[in-house]
């Protein structure tokens, strides 16, 4: 059974933890950055579900008990574009097409190595909210970066 991915709720979540991060979870900035992290939790207050596939998930538990796809930028990439499974899903889109609640992938070096989660749209302006630096609402067009990734989470699937 495929749900609609509660944008809002994932909105509301990276609004309320952008600057002060959410204890219940490990903040990774000092050992690696805590982005994708960061858009994991928001996008799980938005699909409310985890996949707990021990290959192919997307979970956390704890720092120690998580997948790769949690706390990566391209595992998470690559999880959230080719899930056929419990979870959410998404599919990579032209700027024009995203929405609050869609994700953003920088490449600034030699691979993509941030994500960040959208959190205004006005005026023709993208606005993000991020961790490894703590952001709330900053334009997408005062970041440096090599290419740019858009993905819209499509829905969210439960068995």
């Amino acid at each position: 059974m495929i749900k609609p991915y509660d944008r809002i709720s994932a909105v509301d979540y990276a609004l309320k933890y952008a600057l002060a991060p959410n204890p219940n979870y490990y903040h990774f900035g000092g050992i690696g950055g805590d982005c994708t992290n960061f858009v994991s939790q928001c996008v799980y207050a938005g699909s409310k579900i985890m996949n707990f596939d021990k290959y192919n998930g997307w979970y956390y538990i704890s720092s120690s008990s998580r997948s790769p796809s949690w706390t990566s930028v391209n595992f998470f990439q690559n999880f959230i574009l080719n899930n056929n499974s419990i979870g959410p899903f998404g599919k990579k889109i032209e700027k024009s097409e995203l929405e609050v609640g869609d994700i953003i992938q920088l490449r600034q070096q030699n691979v993509f190595n941030h994500s960040l989660l959208v959190t205004k749209i006005e005026n023709n302006q993208i606005y993000i909210s991020s961790h490894s630096s703590n952001e709330l609402n900053r334009p997408i067009n005062t970041y440096y970066y090599n290419e740019i990734l858009y993905i819209k989470i499509l829905g969210v699937c439960y068995n």
